[in-house]
Order: C-alpha cells, then sequence, then structure tokens
C-alpha cells in the first residue's frame, strides 16, 4: 500500500489533489516548474524524494506534449516496480503506447480520470481508473484520500485495463457537453419569452424534487446569480478535445450520438463571427425561390 507519492503539476487541481491527499493522509511530495508552488527543485529530487522501494509518481499536466515531456523524463529516472499515474486528459491510445515503452522497464502505468474541477479539494473528485488490477490495488489509499466520502463505488471505478479510465472520462465530458448545452438552450428560450419574468427563479426552483436536478444546474443557478443575463461573457466556447474525441469513437464503433455531437458542433458555431454556411443557405433560397436575403454591412 502506498503512503507517499510525488505529484507532477500544481496548478488549480494540482495543487488541490495536494492538499487533500494531505487531508487524508497521505505524504505527497511535488513539483512545478513554478518554484513558489513546488516542494522539490526539479523531477529527478522529487523521484529522489520517494521511498526507495515502490515509487509512486501522479502526472496532473495538460494532455499533449506538456505530458508526453514529462513521462519522457519520469522514464529516464524511475526503475522497476515503480508506478506513473496519468491524471490529465490524455486520450486512450496514447495511455496504451505509454504503457507499453514503460513496461519494458518494469514500471507500471495507471491512467486515472479526474473529474471535479475546482471544487475537488472540498468535494472530493471522480475517479475512473485504467491499469492492472496489481497497480490498482496498491494505489488503492490513494484513490480512497481523493474521492467523495461516502461508497467507494459512487466515487470510482476501476474501468478496465490500461486506457479505460481515460476512455471513460473521454464519455464523461462527452455527455457534460450534452447536458450543458441542454442547459444552455433552455436558460434562451425562458429568457426570450415575455412570459417568464423570473429566468433565474425558475432555475433555481429546479434544484430540489425535479427530474432536471443536478450539480450542473447548481452551478447555473450561481452562474445566474453572479451575471443574471450573462452580460460579462462572450458567448465564444472553447472544446477542449475530449468532445471531438468522443465524436470520432462514435462513428467508428456505428453508435449514434446526436445529442452530444450537436452540442459539439454548438461549440463550433459559438466561434464564427458570421457563418459561410448560412449565407450558402441564403443564397440558395434567393436562387431557387427568390426569397428575401439579408446584405452583407
Amino acid at each position: 500500500m502506498v503512503s507517499h507519492i510525488g505529484l507532477v503539476g500544481l496548478g488549480k487541481m494540482g495543487s488541490n489533489m495536494r492538499a487533500r491527499l494531505r487531508q487524508g493522509g497521505i505524504e505527497v511530495t511535488g513539483y512545478d516548474p513554478r518554484p513558489e508552488v513546488s516542494d522539490v527543485p526539479s523531477l529527478e529530487a522529487l523521484v529522489a524524494a520517494l521511498p526507495a522501494d515502490r515509487r509512486v509518481v501522479w502526472v496532473m499536466v495538460p494532455a499533449g506534449e506538456p505530458t508526453r515531456g514529462v513521462l519522457a523524463q519520469l522514464q529516464a529516472v524511475m526503475t522497476r516496480g515503480d508506478i506513473v499515474v496519468e491524471g490529465g486528459n490524455s486520450h486512450y491510445i496514447e495511455d496504451q503506447e505509454r504503457a507499453g515503452e514503460l513496461a519494458a522497464s518494469g514500471v507500471g502505468y495507471v491512467d486515472v480520470g479526474v473529474s471535479g474541477g475546482v471544487w475537488g479539494l472540498e468535494n472530493g473528485y471522480g475517479l475512473m481508473a485504467g491499469g492492472s488490477p496489481e497497480d490498482i490495488a496498491t494505489l488503492m489509499p490513494v484513490f480512497d484520500a481523493l474521492r467523495p466520502d461516502g461508497p467507494r463505488e459512487e466515487g470510482f471505478v476501476h474501468a478496465g485495463p490500461v486506457g479505460a479510465g481515460h476512455f471513460a472520462k473521454m464519455v464523461h465530458n462527452g455527455i457534460e457537453y450534452g447536458l450543458m448545452q441542454a442547459y444552455a438552450e433552455g436558460y434562451e428560450l425562458l429568457a426570450a419569452k415575455d412570459l417568464v419574468t423570473d429566468v433565474h427563479g425558475t432555475f433555481k426552483a429546479w434544484q430540489r424534487g425535479t427530474v432536471v436536478r443536478s450539480w450542473l444546474l447548481d452551478l447555473m443557478v450561481r452562474a445566474l446569480e453572479d451575471d443574471p443575463q450573462f452580460e460579462r461573457l462572450d458567448d465564444w466556447v472553447e472544446d477542449s478535445g475530449e468532445g471531438r474525441w468522443t465524436v470520432d469513437e462514435a462513428i467508428e464503433a456505428a453508435v449514434p450520438l446526436p445529442v452530444i455531437s450537436a452540442a459539439l458542433f454548438a461549440r463550433f458555431a459559438s466561434r464564427q463571427e458570421s457563418s459561410p454556411a448560412m449565407k450558402a443557405v441564403a443564397a440558395l433560397r434567393q436562387q431557387f425561390g427568390g426569397h428575401a436575403v439579408k446584405p452583407a454591412e
């Protein structure tokens, strides 16, 4: 069982995870390129500070090149019996590739999808893990410290072998896209109708007893309390990649995902100052039916 781990990446989530782990009785040595938040000056120093019999390093940096770079450095300094935990949002295929590379040196690899955001320190983190049963059992004290209070199965799952954790998190984020889009469309329709004079109050009244209550709804109420008409925000919405991967996997498996796909495409639409496609539709309507169009300004 593990009682002391290294944690690479002390941003918003990483620093909160360090704090929650320490509250749960896990000793944590953290490394970050920013000296003011780091416990040690380098990755090598972090690994050297861990128990020599079995070192565990949890990587919590952005997916892509930052994660690849950290894993490459760790591969050079970790040895047989050690375990690397990748807690970002890497693609599951990359997890499988990295696990194979580390296995050649006898180093274990576990991928963990982590949900909870900036509220995780207080509420705990939902965890979806992929890896061998042996590595998962070794890490269970760490997972128990991070997950929400209550039954383990309501905040943690060993989803399957390496890659399964991030695949489950990918689908989780795809579902999140659809849920957020549904709340957003409901908000817009309520706000468009003069009949409903208290949009914020309507959302607030849905928080208890209704079938649409959820933590996302609670956050929607909180956002409306802070900015009732979202006047301080632009309508430009980013996507972090998991929604695209979810749709890609659905196409590969011939699984229809109309809601998640539409939510992803709505984010694309949010970034357009004007729509070439809708200009084409207007032109076609004018061509075949002589319908009125609005001249460009």
